[in-house]
């Protein structure tokens, strides 16, 4: 394939795949795609210096005994300079691919499905294999993961008379926690009225947004009613507040505060207490199960290649170093990510007692819902379920699958 013919190629598919380009509007903090004759170039998505730092150092470390030239760009926006990298031809050549991105770049065919036939490709979580696989290919490789956790105020907790006998395992230990939790200025529970945090609780009812083959928006089912019926049960009751009306902007810094006893957050929570709320004393547990069982999601990023690559081979080398248990775990020790792999994961649960439910929650976390076109609708519903409290579980879900599988028809007719 041709540099002129990849060059239209991926500038049409970006066009059509509807991502948020302003072309004229490049961040000094990375800019251009690769240049075949400088090496590679890595672009990353960083969430500060240390994550910046200890991926440079690893990059650089498999340059040196490769004797090839590496440059790092922490981008600014990711999504939109690997956009701008893409439908100018020229995009990098390994990079950090987010799970909402994926469907969308895997479907108009700009990646590579390097990690399908790659020999590691067993070692990673089912999950995170599935959240980076389209029309039966496993694209690229997890470079690591998050999961949603039950983070329990400890101090809290004990005010309140309660045990670890307490700790909440089914919806019905959940309710009776945070309504013992709530109580003189503090709600016994917080999470974003959001469908990635709102979306476990469907999901644990036994619910889905899609079909198991994918084919089908399964959005207004009576599990996923009984889900969403549930989390405004616990609104109506008071249990349940949201960030904003803790005036918090998220639920992390309400559990700072002290406003909220319990919040459904991730593993990134960890750092944001550490570094504003270090007087705070937690703990985290598995999310209670509903009546279809245990759910969670997952979250991650894999290192995605672009199809046609002239740099695969060379990019494929690195992303063998990169999720190697090895730098995995020293990428856990520099920024505190979760290693993808199932030994890499069992590792750090050893290392890290107090994060074991975030890993724990991989044995049956799922992605939440993003083929391409979906996340316009998924933030639709989010709005709506801002106005949960007072609204109707049933046609808010109802707006949902007809938005949704209009979504889809339209993605699988590309």
């Amino acid at each position: 394939m041709t540099h002129s013919t990849r060059t239209a190629r991926w500038g049409a598919a970006i066009l059509a795949g509807g991502l948020a380009l302003s072309l004229g509007a490049c961040s000094s903090g990375g800019g251009g795609g690769a240049d075949d004759s400088a090496g590679l170039t890595v672009m990353i998505g960083s969430s500060g210096d240390a994550e910046t730092t200890a991926v440079t150092d690893a990059v650089n470390s498999w340059g040196e005994a490769n004797d090839t030239a590496v440059d790092v760009v922490a981008a600014s926006d990711l999504t939109q300079q690997l956009g701008q990298g893409f439908s100018g031809g020229n995009p990098p050549d390994l990079f950090y691919m987010s799970w909402d991105q994926f469907q969308t770049y895997a479907s108009n065919r700009y990646l590579e499905p390097y990690a399908q036939d790659a020999d590691d490709a067993d070692a990673f979580y089912p999950a995170l294999r599935d959240a980076f696989t389209y029309d039966d290919q496993f694209y690229c490789e997890p470079k690591d993961f998050s999961t949603l956790g039950l983070v329990i105020n400890t101090d809290l907790w004990a005010a309140a008379g309660l045990t670890d006998a307490d700790v909440p395992t089914d919806w019905a230990s959940l309710q009776s926690a945070a309504q013992k939790l709530t109580a003189n200025g503090v709600t016994g529970l917080s999470f974003g009225p959001e469908y990635a945090r709102i979306g476990t609780f469907m999901n644990q009812a036994g619910g889905s947004l899609l079909s198991e083959d994918g084919t089908t928006v399964t959005a207004d089912t009576p599990e996923n009613v009984a889900g969403l019926t549930e989390v405004k049960t616990l609104l109506s009751d008071g249990v349940l507040k949201f960030p904003a009306d803790l005036d918090s902007g998220w639920s992390g810094e309400a559990f700072g505060k002290g406003a909220a006893a319990m919040v459904i957050e991730g593993p990134w929570i960890n750092g944001a207490l550490e570094a504003d709320y270090p007087d705070v004393n937690y703990t985290v547990a598995e999310l209670p199960a509903g009546p279809g069982g245990k759910s969670t999601f997952t979250f991650s990023n894999c290192w995605g290649i672009p199809a046609g690559s002239t740099t695969a081979d060379q990019a494929e080398s690195l992303v063998a170093s990169l999720t190697s248990d090895e730098q995995q775990l020293a990428f856990s020790d520099a920024f505190g990510v979760i290693p993808s792999t199932e030994s890499g994961a069992a590792e750090y649960a050893s290392k890290y007692p107090e994060n074991a439910a975030f890993v724990t929650g991989n044995d049956y976390a799922v992605s939440p819902v993003a083929f391409a076109g979906a996340a316009t609708v998924i933030t639709d519903f989010n709005s709506a379920l801002e106005g949960l409290a007072s609204g109707d579980p049933e046609a808010i879900l109802a707006d949902l699958q007809t938005n949704l599988q209009d979504a889809l028809d339209t993605a699988n007719a590309k």
